[in-house]
C-alpha cells in the first residue's frame, strides 16, 4: 500500500472481461477491481454472476481514473471496523485483540472438484487455472492438507442453498447478544443496559414490544439465554449479577438474580432440563447455578484467564468452555470434574458443541472460533482435525443448526459463514456492513439472527 495521497498503484488487478451482473445491474465494460493481500476490495456476495473473470497485471497510472470512481477510499484503505466493538469494557479484551497470523499459501487445489460437472471452471477461481484457493485443511501430522469435499456435501436433505435477509431490528446500540425463541415468534437482542424483545412474526417489524433494564445503562450484555419453555430469559453482561426475567407476566419482571464475585459474565448455558444455568466468568471459572433455588452450587476451575464462550451436550452430561488462556475444556457433568484440556495457539472467542442428531459423525465435533480468524473443527474422541480460512479477522460467535449438519461462524471482517459439519465446505457467506458479535439459529433451522457493531441485528431466512 502506497502513503496516502499516492495515485501509485502495483501489482494485479482483477478484470471482468465479459457481462456481470453486480448489484442487479448488469455491466457490458470491462470493470477493473484492485486486489489487495490477496483479497478482492469488494463483497463477492453481491456479485450475482461472473461470466469470466482474469487476474492480469495493469498498469494502474493507466486506469486510475476508474479505481478513483469504483473506490474512492483508495489508496488509504477501506473504512477502519474497530469502533464497532464497545471501547473501555469487559468486552474490549475479549475482541479488540488484531494481532496478525499467518495463512497458509494458496494453492491451485480445487476443493469442490468432486461436485463439478466436467469440463466446467470452478465458481471464484481467481487466478487459478482449473481450481480455487483452498480454505479447508485436514490438520495432520505433516501439516495442512487440503480436503477433498465429498459429492454430497452441498446437496441433500437438510443443507441449505442459501439465506435471504428478510428484517432489519434497530436496537439502537452494538448487538453483543441474541436469540431466537421456539417456536419462532421472537428475537430478543441485547445491548448496552437492556434487552429488548422483537415480534418477528409481524412482516416488517420495526420497533421492539417490550425493553428489559438489567444491567446499569453503560454496561453491555454479554448472553441472553431462554430456557425450553421460553417463559423464563437469563441475562448476563458486565456485571456480577445474572438477571432471571419472568416473560410470562402480563409486564416481563425480574424475578431473581444470581450474585457472583466476578466482575463480569462473557456467556451462558441452560441445561436441557432447565433445572441449571452456567456461567462463562470473567475471573476464569465456570459457575454452576441451581435456578430453583437460585443458588451457586459449584464452580470449575481450570481456565487461567476469562472463560468466554460455552456449549452443553444434547444429553446434558458434557460441557463444553473456551477460553482467553488459549484452551478449550470439557467437564463431566456427573463426576464435576474436568474430562480434557484442548490446547490452541490462539485465543478461544467462540464454540459450539454438534447436536448428535441428524450427523454421521453423531454429537462428537466441537467447531472453535479463535481470535487468529481460524475456525477449527476438531472431534472429541478422536485426533481428527479441520482447519478453516474464510474468515479475514476474529471469529466472535458460532452456532450449530439442531439437525448438525451445517453452522455458522460470523467475525470482526463483517462475515456470516455457513460451513458443512464437520470438514467445513462454504454452504453460503452473507457480508454485513459491520463486525458481527453475535449469532443464533432457531429450532427448526429455518431463520438465523445476528447481532452487529452498527447497532443492529439482522434477521434471515434459510433457503432449502
Amino acid at each position: 500500500m502506497e502513503p496516502e495521497g499516492s495515485t501509485s498503484y502495483t501489482g494485479y488487478f482483477v478484470v471482468f472481461t465479459k457481462a456481470a451482473v453486480v448489484d442487479d445491474a448488469v455491466e457490458d465494460y470491462p470493470r477493473v477491481i484492485p486486489l489487495q493481500s490477496g483479497f478482492l476490495l469488494m463483497s463477492l456476495v453481491e456479485v450475482k454472476c461472473i461470466r469470466r473473470m482474469l487476474l492480469v497485471p495493469v498498469d494502474v497510472s493507466k486506469v486510475s481514473d476508474v479505481l478513483s470512481r469504483q473506490y474512492p477510499y483508495l489508496p488509504s484503505g477501506p473504512p477502519s471496523l474497530t469502533n464497532d466493538v464497545p471501547p473501555n469494557s469487559a468486552y474490549s479484551p475479549l475482541h479488540n485483540n488484531l494481532s496478525s497470523f499467518p495463512r497458509p499459501p494458496v494453492s491451485g487445489y480445487d476443493p469442490h472438484g468432486s461436485m463439478r460437472v466436467s469440463g466446467m471452471p470452478p465458481a471464484g477461481g481467481i487466478g487459478i487455472p482449473g481450481g480455487k484457493p483452498a480454505y479447508s485443511f485436514m490438520v495432520t501430522p505433516e501439516g495442512l492438507q487440503p480436503v477433498p469435499f465429498p459429492h454430497e456435501a452441498l446437496v441433500g436433505p437438510g443443507i441449505p442453498r442459501h439465506a435471504r435477509q428478510i428484517n432489519t431490528l434497530t436496537h439502537g446500540e452494538v448487538v453483543c447478544a441474541v436469540t431466537i425463541s421456539n417456536p419462532t415468534k421472537y428475537v430478543y437482542t441485547g445491548g448496552k443496559g437492556c434487552v429488548k424483545v422483537w415480534d418477528i412474526s409481524q412482516p416488517g417489524t420495526k420497533s421492539p414490544i417490550s425493553q428489559l433494564d438489567c444491567l446499569q445503562r453503560d454496561n453491555y450484555i454479554r448472553s441472553v439465554k431462554l430456557l425450553p419453555d421460553g417463559r423464563t430469559l437469563i441475562v448476563g453482561g458486565e456485571a456480577s449479577t445474572l438477571s432471571i426475567w419472568d416473560l410470562a407476566a402480563p409486564t416481563p419482571r425480574i424475578k431473581g438474580q444470581l450474585d457472583s464475585t466476578a466482575p463480569a459474565c462473557y456467556a451462558l448455558a441452560i441445561s436441557p432440563d432447565a433445572k441449571v444455568c452456567f456461567s462463562c466468568c470473567s475471573d476464569g471459572h465456570i459457575a454452576v447455578w441451581d435456578l430453583h433455588n437460585q443458588s451457586l452450587v459449584r464452580q470449575f476451575q481450570g481456565h487461567t484467564d476469562g472463560a468466554s464462550c460455552i456449549d452443553i451436550s444434547s444429553d446434558g452430561t458434557r460441557l463444553w468452555t473456551g477460553g482467553l488462556d488459549n484452551t478449550v475444556r470439557s467437564w463431566d457433568l456427573r463426576e464435576g470434574r474436568q474430562l480434557a484440556q484442548h490446547d490452541f495457539q490462539s485465543q478461544i472467542f467462540s464454540l459450539g458443541y454438534c447436536p448428535s442428531s441428524g450427523n454421521a459423525g453423531g454429537g462428537d465435533w466441537l467447531a472453535v472460533g479463535m481470535e487468529s480468524s481460524h475456525v477449527e473443527v476438531l472431534h472429541t474422541s478422536k485426533p481428527d482435525k479441520y482447519q478453516l480460512h474464510l474468515h479475514d479477522s476474529c471469529v466472535l460467535s458460532l452456532k450449530f443448526a439442531q439437525c448438525g449438519k451445517w453452522f455458522i461462524s460470523t467475525g470482526k471482517d463483517n462475515l456470516v459463514n455457513a460451513w458443512r459439519t464437520p470438514y467445513g465446505a462454504s454452504i453460503f457467506q452473507s457480508k454485513e456492513s459491520s463486525s458481527v458479535l453475535s449469532c443464533d439459529i432457531s429450532t427448526d433451522d429455518k431463520y438465523i439472527v445476528t447481532g452487529s457493531g452498527d447497532k443492529k441485528a439482522t434477521v434471515y431466512e434459510v433457503i432449502y
